[in-house]
């Protein structure tokens, strides 16, 4: 089982004058204990989960870009780029350069994307939910076209690229992975299985029954479910002083047993690092194994 790190609120308690020499501390540090994986969110306003629209929310790919240069080993993904936010084209351009730049360390995350709010408030075009999945696997197909050094022509319904050039290539072969996120049974665990390296689901009752719909979907294309990296998020709350280390490892052997391989999501209050530090002495040992 790996354990990796999502930060998905930037609201920490030295503010924006600090925020990018904290942000290198907890990413060192997480890269240091152990983790597999340092994530950030595809937001630009915050989501109400976590507070009003106006708390601070950082780009997720400028802060990876930052973060590859405070860390050595860890894998950086967002958990998931919205794929309505970016052209394509210019997707694959930044993570090809992020995986560049970071010694071969990015991976794709990507979903359809759903805060109407944030693209409403930005200008950016938020077209119905059907057409959203068309537009993520147009990008899936185009990704995968340019990282395969095809630079012939793709005309798609809703994307039309002349020239898909991406020079350089990306460092890791054949491409960096590409985890799809979200739970949707028709489209979404389709497209895992059709596309995907990896999937993200999120913790509920039904986590079996979701995997099982994966595995379904693998036979029908003819895909091997295994090949498929099975991530969850997951809320690493150790307690203030570790007192929940245990029941924390305890929980993420249930996820491997019902077939997860890696366990993401958020740290409370990262920004003290302490958590980090038990999670790294306490947890990843313990769940290295499973």
């Amino acid at each position: 089982m790996k354990i990796g790190l999502q930060l998905p609120d930037y609201s920490w308690p030295g503010g924006p004058a600090t925020l990018g020499a904290d942000l290198a501390t907890v990413a060192a540090a997480a890269d240091d204990a152990g983790f597999e994986f340092i994530s950030v969110m595809d937001h630009f306003f915050q989501i109400g989960s976590i507070g009003p629209p106006d708390r601070d929310m950082l780009e997720a790919y400028t802060t990876l870009g930052y973060l590859a240069g405070c860390t050595s080993s860890a894998k950086l993904i967002t958990l998931v780029t919205g794929a309505v936010y970016r052209h394509p084209g210019i997707l694959a351009k930044i993570v090809t350069t992020l995986d560049v730049l970071s010694g071969g360390r990015a991976w794709l995350g990507i979903g359809a994307a759903w805060n109407e709010q944030e693209s409403r408030g930005l200008g950016i075009p938020f077209p119905p939910v059907a057409e959203r999945f068309e537009r993520l696997e147009e990008t899936l197909q185009i990704c995968l076209q340019m990282w395969r050094g095809d630079e012939t022509p793709y005309h798609g319904t809703h994307y039309r690229l002349e020239r898909p050039l991406n020079s350089p290539q990306a460092l890791t072969k054949p491409h960096p992975p590409i985890l799809i996120g979200g739970s949707g049974e028709r489209k979404t665990l389709r497209f895992v299985a059709r596309y995907a390296q990896a999937c993200n689901l999120f913790s509920g009752p039904d986590l079996a029954r979701k995997l099982d719909v994966l595995r379904a979907h693998c036979d029908a294309e003819g895909r091997d479910y295994d090949e498929i990296f099975k991530t969850c998020y997951y809320i690493f709350d150790v307690g203030e002083k570790g007192e929940r280390a245990g029941q924390v490892t305890g929980e993420l052997a249930a996820l491997a047993e019902m077939g997860f391989q890696a366990a993401i999501g958020a740290v409370p209050r990262v920004w003290e690092v302490r958590p980090l530090e038990v999670i790294g002495g306490e947890v990843i040992p313990a769940v290295a194994g499973l």
